[in-house]
């Protein structure tokens, strides 16, 4: 459950298991129960099943997002200007120039809405990817792609907010405001077992900020980031492998458990869009711009990977997968055959990204492991 390399084989097999089933003969009855509507409807929250696996299980992810951002913030590699400079410079590079292709290929048409789909980077997949193809890389290259994903989440995480919330109720933010302000004061001194109490507000804040308009999932980032840096790395080694096992994989079954569409022998610009930016965007902004910062960056804050090391890492970047399965269903709630080709355009942007990455990481991974054996030849 703590295994990188399982977390990923585990994702995607429950991907495919959902499409798999989505389109067997049992796809309609499946597809009626993943609309059906379950939970009490007297406060407001009768979800379909669907639903409660984006907004709810996903929100755990985001908590350990939310964790890590908040420990790389006070004691990682963002918390000095220095040292976050490369990563941070690369992560805006993968999400503006994926973005912009997006945009271009899609300018004119109703569906620019989506052009946060392809700026996502799912963590614990790229993780999974090196993990497994990585092997003999330098320990910064595993370093560098955690900052940047974790970059590029808390930017998803904003637009989340900022761009797909609707009819925004002010007095259920301000509830969660004062949760979130009396959770800090229980971190400082209460004596109840704290572990419980941050079940409780976990709860208390996804149910305020769905009320609010803006997306359940903000909520888990909110609660990570008010917990004390100190105590983060051991919540998130208890999370995490929940998360992982559980919460991302049931996810990724019913995001991607689509019909898929009878094309006409033509998609839309929304798969084109999509397909594109996400291994081209990620793969170029990330490359020019960490090669740029890398330069730039004092002599001891410079990461000892070359260009090709940075390619390598941008194009496991480029599987958006999770975050960006969720941002094609908020960005076209009301369009499912765009739902349906924007999961499929994920998927397959999603597996260039993942079968360039996983070639190059193998390649660089050997080079370091034979230019090793040649410097220990040399020495001995």
């Amino acid at each position: 459950m703590k295994s990188d390399r399982s977390a990923a084989l585990l994702l995607m097999g429950a991907a495919i298991l959902g499409l798999v089933i989505a389109n067997s003969p049992f796809g309609p009855s499946f597809l009626d129960f993943k609309h059906s509507y379950i939970g009490p409807e007297s406060i407001g929250l009768s979800l379909s099943v669907e639903h409660w696996a984006s907004d709810l299980l996903l929100a755990t992810f985001f908590l350990v997002a939310g964790l890590e951002l908040k420990y790389e913030l006070r004691s990682g590699i963002l918390s000095k200007p220095g040292s976050a400079f490369v990563p941070v410079l690369a992560g805006l590079g993968g999400v503006v120039v994926p973005a912009l292709i997006y945009v271009w290929i899609n300018w004119g048409t109703d569906y620019l809405n989506g052009w946060p789909i392809p700026t996502a980077t799912d963590i614990a997949f790229a993780l999974g990817v090196l993990a497994i193809f990585g092997r003999g890389l330098p320990k910064s290259a595993r370093v560098f792609l955690l900052a940047l994903a974790i970059f590029d989440d808390l930017i998803a995480i904003l637009i989340i907010a900022v761009f797909f919330t609707a009819d925004l109720q002010a007095q259920w933010l301000v509830a969660a405001a004062v949760i979130a302000g009396l959770h800090i004061v229980a971190e400082r001194t209460s004596k109840l077992p704290i572990n419980y109490v941050r079940v409780i507000t976990f709860l208390l804040l996804w149910y305020t900020v769905y009320q609010s308009g803006v997306h359940a999932t903000v909520a888990g980032v909110i609660l990570g980031v008010i917990i004390p840096a100190k105590k983060t790395h051991a919540l998130v080694a208890k999370i995490q492998p929940w998360t992982n096992t559980v919460a991302l994989p049931v996810f990724a079954f019913f995001a991607v458990a689509i019909a898929l569409p009878t094309f006409d022998g033509a998609f839309s610009s929304v798969f084109v869009g999509i397909a594109v930016a996400l291994p081209v965007g990620k793969i170029v902004g990330i490359t020019l711009l960490a090669i740029l910062a890398n330069r730039l960056a004092a002599k001891a804050d410079r990461l000892d990977l070359e260009a090709l090391d940075f390619m390598a890492i941008s194009a496991l970047a480029g599987v958006g997968f999770t975050v960006s399965l969720l941002m094609t269903n908020l960005a076209f709630v009301d369009t499912q055959y765009i739902v349906a080709e924007g999961t499929l355009a994920v998927i397959l942007g999603s597996l260039i990204s993942m079968g360039i990455g996983a070639w190059l990481a193998q390649t660089r991974g050997r080079y370091y492991m034979r230019k090793h054996r040649e410097e220990k030849a040399k020495s001995d």
